[in-house]
């Protein structure tokens, strides 16, 4: 079987993106040319901000970008700068799979908020919170993450089961071995948190 060509998304219009429940412009962020997202002023109850990239119909791959985040000047105390991946993602964004990094517990003097720093969650069953709850520390870990630096983020997806890697490490910083929604396919789509300002590079899907 002959493999498929990786694609590539510059990023570099932002009518190239379907936006849910945030805010976009166009950057130059620590030297190149970026998306930069942000909440609206009045976000949607649910919370999920996604900027989907249409076009993309994604089951198994690789999905790897250069992203940065950090919490925004005004946000509430214990917002982390939120920034991640959706993948799979349904129509509207209604169910997604999503790794993301939570950059400010990288380094911090506190070795469980370390162990928080990298999250997996499945939209709209199973928030984070839940996952934690019920079976704590499995879908997430730690990873040595700096509060607005470019980050590479590589995320392997075959089935049920997807590995996240973190700044060319060779082996994944999180195993997901049960994908909630199941063997689906979708969108990609990139993804904030409350409380952050975001930036995102070029995207790579092969």
């Amino acid at each position: 079987m002959i493999a498929r060509p990786a694609r590539e998304f510059q990023l570099n219009a932002l009518s190239d993106l379907e936006l849910h429940n945030v805010n976009a412009e166009l950057v130059t962020y620590r030297g190149r040319r970026a998306v930069r997202l942000v909440e609206p002023e009045e976000p949607s109850t649910d919370g999920q901000s996604i900027a989907i990239l249409p076009g993309t119909d994604f089951q198994d791959g690789v999905i790897e970008t250069e992203i940065a985040g950090t919490p925004r000047k005004d946000a509430p105390e214990g917002m982390r700068g939120f920034v991640g991946i959706a993948f799979r993602v349904h129509p509207q964004g209604s169910h997604f799979e999503c790794f993301y990094l939570r950059p400010t517990n990288g380094r911090a003097d506190d070795q469980l908020r370390r162990n928080h720093a990298t999250q997996y969650f499945s939209h709209p069953e199973y928030p984070w919170f839940r996952l934690r709850e019920e079976t704590p520390g499995v879908y997430e870990s730690y990873a040595d993450l700096v509060p607005g630096a470019w980050t590479n983020v590589k995320i392997e997806v075959s089935g049920t089961r997807a590995h996240l890697y973190v700044n060319g490490a060779e082996q994944p910083c999180l195993i997901v071995k049960d994908l909630k929604l199941g063997q689906t396919r979708g969108q990609i789509a990139l993804w904030i948190g409350a409380g952050t300002e975001a930036f995102f590079s070029k995207v790579v899907v092969r």
